[in-house]
This record gives structure tokens, sequence and C-alpha cells, in this order.
């Protein structure tokens, strides 16, 4: 029977580096939901392009929507940094509700839709391929 060797401090590869990063970038995209949804709640007119063109939301609910989600993107990226597998599977679920977030929110604001949904993808791709090595840092 093989044995699985189990990665220790001294096995961690140089990927690990992408678990922090994401975690870095869940607390950037974190910050940037936050201030998107308090704009888009409390700021009438704050967005140029009328509610209609939304998928399905009013830019109140949108808003609300958005704080939600950076709230929790900003708890989960501590929670990856501090290695917690929890935070992992949380980041990742919360990362994709993000970037539907920015694909509903496409026809209001393009450009900063599709950096949104490169970043959530990004974190998609670190902590599902390298985020498992963060726990033994």
């Amino acid at each position: 029977m093989a044995q699985v060797q189990k990665i220790t401090r001294d096995r961690a590869s140089g990927w690990v580096g992408w678990s922090y990063f994401a975690g870095a970038l869940l607390m950037v995209a974190g910050g940037v939901n936050i201030i998107a949804g308090l704009a888009a709640i409390f700021k009438e007119g704050f967005y140029v392009v009328t509610e209609s063109n939304l998928i399905a939301f009013n830019y109140a609910t949108w808003g609300w929507i958005a704080l939600l989600i950076g709230i929790g993107l900003i708890l989960t990226g501590v929670g990856v940094w501090a290695g917690a597998t929890w935070a992992r599977l949380v980041a990742v679920f919360l990362a994709v509700l993000a970037l539907l977030d920015h694909v509903a929110f496409m026809s209001a604001y393009p450009l900063w839709s599709i950096i949104g949904i490169i970043i959530n993808g990004l974190i998609i791709y670190a902590l599902t391929v390298h985020g498992g090595e963060a726990k033994y840092i």
C-alpha cells in the first residue's frame, strides 16, 4: 500500500503564495464591494445607468447584496490568511456569488464588472488549486 506524504512546513511548495495572494484579493474585493454597495444604497443618482438596465434588482437591493458579500469577503480573507479550511470553502462560495453579481451589474458598469469578474476568477483559481498548503505554513 502506497503511503501518502503529508505536506509539512518543509514541504509546502512555492505555490502557497497563491493562497495569501487570494486572501489579499478577497480583502480588496470586499472593500470595493462595500464602497460600491454603500454608494448604491445612500447616493441616488451615483450610477448613471437607469435601474431598468439592471438584470433583476434596483440599485438599493443590489447595494445591500454587494455590501453583505463585501463584508463576507473581508472576513474570509482574514480566515484564508490564517490557513483555515472553512475560510477557503466559504471564500470560494462568496467569490462565485461576487462573480455572478458582477455579471448582473455588467450593463451598468461594464469595465468595472469585467475587472471584478477577473479578480474573483483569480480568487477561485488560487483557492481551489493552490489553497490547501496554506494551513501548513
